[in-house]
């Protein structure tokens, strides 16, 4: 996507509103429209799966190995009622598997962490991995990378009633959490080197401090803020734009893998053909109060 576009569409539109109550409250995804929606995903042709060793070895298994999350409420939600994953990841792996095997059902699935993410690549137990993904230097050495679909960059989140922090230029001298292990850390050296960081192990420890007072700000990548802002809760909200590093979301394949050319040229098809543009209106745009659609970040 153009680099600012799809952060400051959406943050924008959020930053607009205070209390976070432009999000209805728990706005669901609309199932139908995204079953439909991938039900008319392009196929490709014979020739085109043929092209490509990946893709050929997946038509011929007759399903699409998927390695992914299920809790990720605008990206890739689990439906416990029919069994569906929803959310724009899962949308576009579901068009993976119809554009190679005429059907977005016939994806296999296994959940995958943020530790696992290349070990299941590397054993082959997996196709792909579709999860929020961030293309870096040290996963490329291990894996390859299709993509990238999406970017992202670091929000700060805070109570709804807290007028005091605008943006991360407010957060010197404030208890701010942030992640371990992420770049939340970094991120907050950065640009907020005079705030008061406190570690926390999970997003939901974090969000639990931040909730009950014990801290002043949230700081982690929008991605997950806005998860945690579609949830509904109305008790929290976005202070400012996004800031920090440009992160780019790929698609994970086996390294070396001739996939990348053919998910990239997918990619490039369903972004083409307002696929993609009509996947993130259904999974995050109506479900956040963005009515500007993002433009794709750039394909190799």
């Amino acid at each position: 996507m153009s680099i600012k576009s799809t952060l400051k569409s959406t943050m924008v539109a959020l930053a607009l509103v205070t209390g976070g109550s432009v999000f209805a409250q728990g706005t669901p995804i609309d199932a139908a429209a995204f079953d439909a929606l991938v039900a008319q995903g392009p196929v490709a042709d014979a020739a085109t799966i043929a092209s490509s060793t990946w893709a050929s070895k997946i038509k011929q298994a007759g399903t699409l190995r998927l390695g992914a999350t299920q809790t990720s409420n605008l990206f890739s939600l689990l439906n416990e009622k029919d069994g569906r994953m929803r959310g724009f990841d899962a949308g576009l792996a579901q068009l993976v598997a119809r554009y190679i095997l005429g059907d977005g059902a016939k994806v296999k699935f296994t959940q995958v962490t943020s530790s696992t993410r290349e070990q299941v690549l590397i054993n082959d137990q997996v196709d792909m991995v579709l999860a929020t993904y961030s293309i870096t230097p040290a996963r490329a050495e291990k894996i390859s990378f299709a993509g990238p679909y999406y970017t992202s960059q670091a929000g700060v989140l805070v109570k709804a009633s807290n007028r005091a922090i605008q943006s991360y230029s407010d957060l010197a001298g404030k208890k701010v959490a942030t992640q371990a292990g992420s770049t939340g850390p970094a991120i907050l050296a950065q640009y907020a080197p005079k705030a008061a960081v406190q570690e926390f192990q999970t997003h939901q420890e974090a969000l639990d401090a931040l909730r009950q007072g014990r801290v002043d700000a949230y700081v982690t990548d929008y991605t997950l803020l806005l998860n945690a802002l579609s949830l509904g809760t109305g008790d929290t909200r976005l202070a400012g734009a996004p800031f920090g590093a440009e992160d780019p979301y790929g698609v994970g394949l086996p390294k070396g893998s001739d996939g990348v050319a053919f998910v990239n040229a997918f990619l490039k098809k369903v972004e083409a053909d307002g696929t993609w543009a009509k996947l993130w209106i259904i999974s995050i745009g109506q479900r956040t109060g963005s009515t500007s659609v993002p433009t794709p970040p750039a394909l190799p």
